[in-house]
């Protein structure tokens, strides 16, 4: 009868439990057996005062250990130096003396001494059969790390997608291929062989790759980019060929690659060359993508945040064919997402999810995700039942500007600075009309260093901003300092983050977008980005000096026309901003109708804010306006907000 190798192991492991049980059990027996006491420990001085005294009557000595018995019947050790006298002076006291060899170690000793090297060698070869079982597990890390999962246990599908309708869309047509390929294949319609999801990190492009394979029923490869790549030469390129040979064998199936940029950066780029491991692992995956072998009814879909810094070869027709960009979501998206994250959870009459949606633009999934998470954590910290509306305003406002500070030690000086400071933000804005309405300002510290802040809300999400309305915002952020100057003739470090936005925004106004008045519609300047880095290192300048002495004096005359008409405005409505800043010291913070009562502006027209269409349906032109850039692949406040509704102020740390 055969024996398999896990009957084996059970056999080997039963054997040798019997056996350290059998062990123990001779241990314990033979320590009880001993019923005489153990023997007295005597240092040499006492055995020798003992001996003087006649009080030793015999002796047994093994090399320089000494045992014997007392006259009294007491048993003793010693340990005995190097003494030459010891004989003499036991013989002199009349001591039986008694003197044995080393002894011998046991039997079983011996035997494990003689088999010990039989052992080892047995070891050493039961080991490396180990290793070479199941494929050779030396070599085993130039296996792809891949993790398949089974159609079966994939349960994500468009459903649980909300918002980015029209990626759903384009993705349709994958799903179609994967179920009836007999449909495209009779007209002569060729599937796209990869397809390239990009967009800010949180957009969803990991749970979109999940829910083709949810739809599709079909199996599914997860993998990393930065799991191909070892410290090995050539591991990656192999790890490439064992996940294209495992997908070949489950086709139809879909191999999603996250991070594609870890592994499909431009070649030949950066200051120091390029990375040989890295360019192998990469036109391994050009080769499985678009060679000679064509890996039928295998689709890849990647993701990345960088489309940017990919190397042109992967972006070619007949590898990652389609390239679908995952937007933020409009005001739409973020109503279904909010929907699809609130199911389950119980809310409060007051909660209005169009509201809500309405006050977060530029938030991802990823960051409603987390909103709802906060408001429910903030509900079951007061024991709330429900989820409320104040709930969800307070987790905005502590995702937008970061956790409450109220420990935090701010004199009434710097109280009363930061108040008028704010309040100089919010007069300028409800006074203007091209400006957004004010929906709450605060003076409680909050996140690392933000005294206080203003937060506006737009009335519908925009993608164009005119010229008019950018001076607004240069007046707006510059309102703040003006106030700290008419009310107390000085100004503080509060207006850093103001001042640097404002001169961002003034040189792009100049130098991007062309609407400067003496400079004309001209784009100066050109950025070299370094793909392999993923940041800038350098501007060309190409224009002369006398150009960029125009374009310092442009930028400065902007600024001053936009700090003169925040002055004019602060100086001629004076009483409302004194009552606005009074109010706000007593109470800290205040929303939305406090402000237009204190202030008696009429409210800005919201109509238009649920009736109009989106204005995403517009092709972003290249005149679209981005009032900051992306520095390192990583995007600013203004970036993840793209109205900048915040304006924070960041007091020294010295001034705290």
């Amino acid at each position: 009868m055969k024996i398999n190798n896990n009957q084996n192991g059970r056999i080997y492991r039963n054997l040798g439990f019997y056996l350290l049980f059998l062990i123990i059990v001779i241990s314990l027996a033979t320590s009880f057996m001993q019923t005489e006491l153990p023997p007295q420990v005597m240092t040499y001085s006492e055995f020798l005062e003992a001996v003087e005294a006649g009080r030793v009557s015999q002796v047994t000595i093994v090399e320089r250990n000494v045992s014997g018995v007392l006259r009294d019947g007491t048993r003793f050790v010693t340990y005995a130096p190097d003494d030459p006298e010891l004989i003499q002076i036991l013989r002199g006291s009349g001591v039986e003396i008694e003197a044995q060899p080393p002894a011998e170690p046991s039997w079983w000793i011996r035997i494990l001494e003689s088999l010990l090297p039989v052992i080892l060698l047995i070891a050493i070869w039961f080991f490396m059969m180990q290793q070479l079982q199941g494929g050779n597990r030396v070599t085993s890390f130039a296996k792809s790390r891949a993790k398949l999962a089974d159609p079966q246990t994939v349960k994500v599908t468009f459903n649980d997608v909300a918002g980015i309708d029209e990626v759903k869309e384009d993705l349709q047509e994958i799903v179609d291929f994967l179920k009836t390929p007999r449909k495209f294949m009779k007209i002569g319609a060729r599937i796209p062989r990869g397809v390239l999801l990009y967009g800010a990190p949180g957009t969803g492009k990991t749970l979109l790759a999940k829910a083709v394979a949810g739809e599709a029923k079909v199996p599914f490869f997860s993998i990393s980019g930065s799991d191909f790549v070892e410290m090995f030469v050539g591991v990656g390129a192999a790890r490439v060929r064992d996940l294209f040979a495992n997908a070949k064998k489950n086709s139809p199936c879909i191999v999603f690659v996250d991070e594609l940029d870890a592994v499909g950066r431009h070649r030949g780029a950066g200051l120091g060359g390029g990375h040989d491991e890295r360019e192998q692992t990469l036109n391994q995956l050009l080769v499985e993508m678009d060679g000679f072998d064509v890996n039928q009814g295998v689709i890849i879909i990647a993701a990345t945040n960088r489309p940017d810094i990919l190397d042109p070869a992967l972006l070619r027709p007949g590898r990652f064919d389609r390239q679908i960009p995952v937007p933020r979501p409009d005001l739409n998206g973020r109503e279904a997402i909010l929907r699809v994250h609130l199911k389950g959870k119980p809310l409060a009459e007051d909660v209005d999810i169009k509201v809500l949606a309405r006050r977060t633009p530029g938030f991802v999934g990823a960051d409603l995700a987390n909103l709802v998470n906060e408001a429910a954590l903030y509900a079951a910290r007061k024991g709330k039942e429900a989820i409320q509306m104040e709930d969800f305003e307070e987790a905005i406002d502590k995702v937008i500007a970061g956790p409450e500070r109220r420990h935090m030690i701010v004199s009434d000086r710097e109280k009363k600075i930061v108040a008028y400071h704010e309040s100089g933000h919010a007069l300028i804005a409800k006074a203007l009309p091209n400006s957004d309405p004010v929906h709450k300002i605060s003076i409680i510290p909050r996140g690392g260093a933000a005294l206080g802040y203003t937060l506006q809300l737009p009335l519908e999400d925009r993608y164009l901003i005119s010229k008019e309305e950018l001076l607004t915002r240069l007046a707006i952020l510059l309102g703040g300092r003006v106030a700290e100057e008419v009310i107390f003739k000085d100004v503080t470090t509060g207006a850093r983050d103001d001042l640097k936005k404002a001169t961002e925004i003034a040189r792009e106004m100049v130098c991007e977008y062309g609407m400067s008045e003496i400079l004309g519609p001209l784009t100066l300047g050109h950025r070299h980005k370094e793909v392999f880095l993923g940041k800038d290192l350098a501007e060309d300048r190409n224009y002369s000096e006398e150009i960029a002495y125009a374009i310092d004096k442009e930028v400065r005359s902007i600024i001053d026309r936009a700090y003169d008409q925040a002055r004019e405005i602060i100086n001629t409505h004076r009483e409302r901003l004194d009552a606005l800043a009074q109010e706000l010291i007593n109470r800290e913070t205040l929303e939305k109708e406090d402000i237009n009562r204190i202030l008696g502006f009429p409210e800005k027209e919201e109509d238009n804010s649920e009736s109009k269409e989106e204005t995403d349906s517009l092709a972003k032109t290249e005149v679209e306006i981005r009032l900051q850039k992306e520095e390192g692949g990583e995007k600013s406040d203004e970036g993840k907000f793209p109205e900048g509704r915040i304006n924070r102020d960041d007091e020294h740390s010295s001034k705290r």
